[in-house]
């Protein structure tokens, strides 16, 4: 008879423990914390009966269906697991691979390194090497780069995808930051806002003034000798004198043909880019083909762009958008057009520059104002003008064959 009250009692466990994991399942995703308050309010025990709940929780939790978890606020909590994952657990030879899976587990999608799960675990090192072969030959975990840590051996769940913070997100392709594809991606952002923030227009070139002799200076085909100056009375006569027929002329304005440039949008346009029309914009062309940028990835070139000082935020009303800095400035050929040049070996003598051409001065086209050993530069040490190779550069000065003096014995 006790037998087969015992075996009731079994059975009646183990419906409870069903009832209950599929309630639980129905009422919250598996990040959920369910607190003992939760698990009675489901209604599945009877009377509320906490005795009876203690042992259908623990049940579930030697089947690996329930994950103790420790909660500031509430205290003990209990979060479920798929029964898949729970086989996986079930499965494991020894405590101590259990104990390494499930610290991995938790890592979830950032991965954790072997040096700290040997830390937490508190186990030899031979031992935590052991654990992880055997789970990595089942093809339960994985290796994985971590972009914040490339030195370090980091491992994840095989079912789980690494996140953005260990990938570095669509900027980074194994590990590796990819600068051809930033680079790409931010001449057409800014291609894009440069024709949504100016418009095509011309302006006419300025022609250049002939300069006209000063008063005083002796010009070609004078007959007083070069360097010295006229006399008071020479000089008086210009201004009664007829002007000359050969005389130039010219004076500052247009030169016929215009040129072609970018205007800056009249006041009281609103329809500047947004970060939401760009990143539809990139999404719709497929340039990035199986990579997919979210807003807050554009966001990000965009802010590159508007640090570069290339574009610059734009708030109208409640809209912020974006247009482009020195319109006038900007190249009118289209940033695609210039790859396809580059490609087919046009203008690879430079490099292929977002924008307009950065704003300079004489110090900062000189090598002075941006050498690397100023402090050290002076005549008799070891960087001086007279042997500059910056100077060189900037002189274009390199090719110039230097004068070798041959060593010649004096006489006595």
């Amino acid at each position: 008879m006790a037998s087969d009250g015992t075996a009731d009692n079994s059975a009646k466990l183990a419906i409870l423990k069903d009832a209950l994991y599929e309630e639980i399942r129905q009422h919250g995703s598996e990040t959920r914390l369910f607190t003992q308050r939760d698990i009675v309010d489901l209604n599945v025990i009877p009377n509320g009966d906490v005795g009876l709940l203690l042992r259908v929780v623990q049940g579930l939790t030697d089947d690996k269906l329930l994950v103790g978890v420790a909660n500031h606020h509430a205290g003990l909590a209990w979060k479920w697991r798929s029964r898949e994952e729970a086989k996986k657990y079930t499965s494991l030879p020894n405590d101590e691979t259990v104990l390494v899976y499930s610290i991995i587990d938790e890592a979830g999608a950032d991965g954790i390194w072997n040096r700290t799960i040997k830390n937490k675990l508190n186990m030899h090192e031979a031992v935590v090497k052991n654990c992880i072969k055997f789970l990595e030959t089942k093809g339960y975990i994985a290796g994985m780069k971590n972009v914040e840590h490339p030195n370090k051996k980091m491992y994840i769940k095989a079912t789980l995808r690494p996140s953005e913070r260990a990938t570095g997100g669509p900027w980074f392709t194994e590990g590796e930051l990819d600068t051809a594809f930033i680079s790409e991606l931010e001449g057409i952002v800014f291609e894009y806002i440069k024709t949504k923030s100016a418009y095509r227009g011309s302006q006419p070139q300025p022609a250049s003034a002939t300069k006209q002799p000063r008063k005083g200076a002796v010009t070609a085909g004078e007959t007083t000798a070069r360097g010295t100056k006229r006399s008071a009375t020479d000089i008086s006569t210009d201004d009664t004198s007829p002007t000359p027929t050969t005389a130039p002329t010219t004076t500052r304005g247009s030169s016929g043909k215009p040129r072609a440039v970018f205007l800056p949008m009249p006041a009281g346009f609103k329809q500047y880019p947004t970060v939401a029309e760009i990143a539809r914009f990139i999404h719709d062309t497929g340039i990035t083909n199986n990579t997919t940028l979210g807003e807050a990835d554009i966001q990000q070139l965009v802010d590159v762009l508007t640090y570069d000082g290339l574009i610059e935020p734009v708030r109208v009303g409640r809209r912020k958008g974006y247009r482009v800095a020195r319109a006038t400035r900007q190249d009118t050929v289209p940033f695609a057009k210039r790859q396809q040049e580059r490609e087919a070996g046009i203008g690879l003598d430079g490099p292929l520059v977002v924008g307009a051409e950065p704003l300079s001065n004489a110090l900062t086209e000189a090598p002075c104002g941006r050498c690397p050993v100023f402090e050290l530069c002076e005549e008799g040490g070891p960087v001086s003008p007279s042997n500059c190779v910056y100077f060189l550069q900037w002189l274009e000065l390199e090719d110039v064959p230097k004068v070798v003096v041959p060593n010649v014995a004096l006489p006595p």
